[in-house]
């Protein structure tokens, strides 16, 4: 059992990366004109005391119009290696697995201050007060093997409803937003065992400041909370409570690409799962007027 709770503990620390661990975005209540698209490639690394992983993803996104708002739908495809060892009662347990993780699909459509412009429009658009909402979710596609406790595949689906908004006051931008994450339930979890958690409920802030150049910088702030799993219907471990902290920039190279770097680290843990990440994307956009 000791051994389990172990592990299980360590399990959810990285189903929290592979699930958060680019949950610090900026930026994701925003304008943007009609009918662009968007695809990027990233990669990124977290580190926890114990054990590393390094995902590579490829991103796409579409901007369209809903009710005369702007709205977006993105798709994720990830690709992650897991390794590193841990020590339990004496003995050293390595652990590794790499190959495709969950897919993850997001719908966002703004509400309110971000009306659907084309491009010649928006040149003239300037950001007062923007409110939006988004639906995320992940498609248990990835590698997944019920022999073994780490995967980069979960094996399960998540939902991560989502409401927020953006303040702009002359270079600045004054971001919060909150969500809920909702897991169904691994039913092959070390064969055969079932495995459910709780929701966990996140909010995150950002500061950005935009640079004469359109570049920007970010400081980002992250919370979540909940998520306390059980096996076979019985309570394993705790509740998480994580505070994060973290910085973005991102620098446009031409009218069609941008590159981004971004790093975080964990401020605070109780169930001790902090981890650090940093990462780069190269994107590259294209659509009517670009």
């Amino acid at each position: 059992m000791f051994f389990t709770r172990f592990f299980l503990s360590l399990a959810l620390c990285l189903t929290t990366i592979l699930s958060f661990g680019q949950e610090i975005e900026p930026r994701a209540y925003s304008n943007a004109p009609i009918g662009l698209n968007f695809v990027a490639g990233g990669i990124a690394q977290a580190r926890s005391s114990q054990h590393t992983l390094t995902s590579e993803v490829l991103t796409y996104a579409h901007i369209f119009d809903v009710g005369g708002q702007s709205a977006k739908l993105g798709i994720a495809l990830p690709y992650a290696e897991l390794s590193g060892t841990a020590k339990v009662g004496g003995q050293t347990l390595n652990a590794s697995s790499e190959g495709l993780s969950d897919p993850i699909i997001r719908a966002s459509v703004n509400l309110y201050g971000a009306p659907a412009l084309s491009t010649d429009e928006f040149k003239n658009y300037k950001q007062d007060l923007i409110i939006g909402a988004s639906l995320a979710a992940s498609i248990p596609w990835g590698r997944y093997d019920s022999n073994q406790l780490l995967n980069v595949g979960a094996n399960r689906w998540f939902i991560q409803p989502s409401f927020g908004g953006s303040q702009a006051i002359g270079p600045w931008r004054f971001e919060l937003a909150g969500a809920a994450t909702i897991f169904t339930d691994n039913k092959n979890f070390v064969g055969g065992n079932s495995l459910t958690q709780a929701p966990i409920y996140s909010g995150e802030s950002h500061v950005i400041y935009y640079l004469p150049s359109t570049a920007w910088l970010s400081v980002d702030v992250t919370y979540f909370t909940g998520g306390q799993s059980s096996i076979n219907g019985n309570p394993n471990g705790s509740s998480q409570e994580n505070w994060r902290l973290g910085a973005t920039f991102s620098t446009p190279i031409d009218k069609h690409n941008a590159i981004k770097f971004y790093g975080s680290t964990g401020a605070y843990s109780r169930t001790s799962n902090n981890y650090d990440l940093i990462g780069l994307a190269w994107q590259y956009r294209w659509g009517p007027g670009i």
